[in-house]
């Protein structure tokens, strides 16, 4: 607590608000990132294109996602959460609003493109608000909260969305996505603010008495490379996090269509559900991380569970009873939401100061696998094609281009897995 009186400290109620609008923005943004599975057919049918150019589409959003992470790092360790996150917003909805119009494959790519990058800022910026904001003892468990509000967007990305875009067709459904998120921007430029001083209250930031210590960008990111968890935890988490959005994410609505006749909403529904396991077990393994002040145990561990576990689900010839994947898959889910520990162990690992660089290497490496695996798995799909297609003329793949294609993704956990073990313990002592 760096010597700071507890009765200073600002209200829960306040501090949690504060940091809820940053979670805001990552449920807006895991909405935009989900928001393609459940409109593959829509999509495919209205820009004439196949599974690979499907990928391409959705992932162009992680591209820009990706690529903001060190950049969002360095600036809100220089210039705070709240400019950060407000301008995020801001171009987030100008994204989905040029998505929801585009006449063209080009303009939507562009507005997938902005909406990516727009959004990339949330998660690192969320975490600066908790460091800010919210003692040390609840940051993992603040994380794991951070993750549930994104799955909350997934989730509503699902069943929710696939009635919306049935009923409304998909453009209105973006565009109404883009206005709420304009109004997101305005909330955090009015609510938010980057530490509780400028509310009158004590930081809770461990780095506070270095806040003009500044250095350069390219020194702190050259700083933060030095520490060897900072690269592990890079690798680590891409895996899973891969495993959830190229199949939960992507290609499991066709994959559940196609293999188990499943209608689209079932479809969408067992993703959902996919994806509140891993907004479940999120808060579980940081609260669990936090009171035993233990990181590597549960790291591993849920990593190992979650390659088993989707092992058994995408790799068997025959499919499996409906109840079976389904419980398969919701376990997959859980265990995944372990890499929300990862987050406290790479800020614990290096210089407070620097824990938003940090943040960021780590949140850029848990995207890298879905940005790569998106596009993949549909180049694999489009490899295996057999000619088949429905009556609009969108393509459709066996259940053997599926399994063939998703075998990709149990080999990148595996080496998830690896760099997972090989994590340094901090038992979550932060270094000053």
């Amino acid at each position: 607590m760096i010597g700071r009186d507890r009765s200073a400290a600002p209200p829960a109620a306040l501090a949690w608000s504060v940091w809820a609008l940053g979670a805001s923005l990552y449920l807006a943004g895991f909405f935009q990132r989900v928001a393609p599975a459940v409109m593959t057919h829509e999509l495919m049918a209205e820009f004439a294109i196949g599974a690979a150019g499907l990928g391409q589409l959705s992932a162009l959003y992680l591209y820009s996602y990706v690529a903001m992470q060190i950049p969002t790092g360095l600036m809100v360790d220089r210039f705070g959460a709240r400019r950060v996150l407000a301008a995020g917003a801001a171009l987030a909805a100008a994204g989905s609003l040029l998505f929801a119009l585009a006449p063209s494959l080009a303009l939507a790519g562009a507005g997938r493109l902005l909406v990516g990058g727009a959004v990339g800022v949330a998660w690192v910026g969320t975490l600066k608000l908790a460091a800010h904001w919210l003692p040390p003892e609840r940051f993992a468990l603040a994380t794991g909260l951070a993750l549930a509000a994104g799955m909350a967007g997934a989730v509503g990305a699902g069943v929710p969305l696939a009635w919306a875009v049935g009923a409304f067709g998909w453009r209105a459904v973006m565009f109404a996505a883009g206005a709420a998120t304009a109004l997101l921007a305005a909330a955090i430029w009015w609510q938010v603010r980057d530490d509780p001083a400028e509310r009158g209250y004590a930081s809770w930031f461990a780095g506070a008495s270095q806040r003009g210590a500044r250095v350069s960008a390219l020194a702190g990111l050259a700083e933060t490379l030095r520490y060897r968890n900072t690269w592990l935890i890079f690798v680590a988490p891409q895996g899973m996090v891969g495993a959830c959005l190229a199949i939960g994410g992507l290609w499991g609505v066709p994959w559940l269509v196609t293999v188990y006749g499943f209608s689209p909403a079932r479809a969408a529904f067992y993703c959902s559900a996919l994806m509140l396991a891993w907004a479940a077990g999120g808060p579980l393994f940081g609260a669990l991380s936090d009171r035993l002040r233990r990181r590597k145990p549960f790291y591993v561990g849920g990593s190992a569970t979650a390659l088993a576990l989707w092992a058994l689900a995408i790799a068997p010839r025959e499919p499996l009873a409906p109840e079976a994947l389904f419980a398969l898959l919701v376990g997959a889910g859980f265990a995944s939401g372990c890499m929300v520990v990862g987050f406290a162990c790479v800020k614990e690992s290096v210089p407070a100061r620097l824990a938003g660089t940090a943040s960021g290497i780590a949140n850029m490496g848990s995207m890298a696998g879905a940005m790569l695996l998106q596009p993949l798995v549909g180049l694999l799909l489009d490899l295996a094609w057999r000619g088949a297609t429905t009556a609009g003329g969108v393509r459709l793949y066996d259940a053997d281009a599926y399994r063939s294609a998703f075998l990709l993704v149990l080999g990148w956990m595996a080496v998830s897995l690896v760099a997972a073990a090989l994590v340094r313990e901090t038992h979550a002592r932060q270094q000053p």
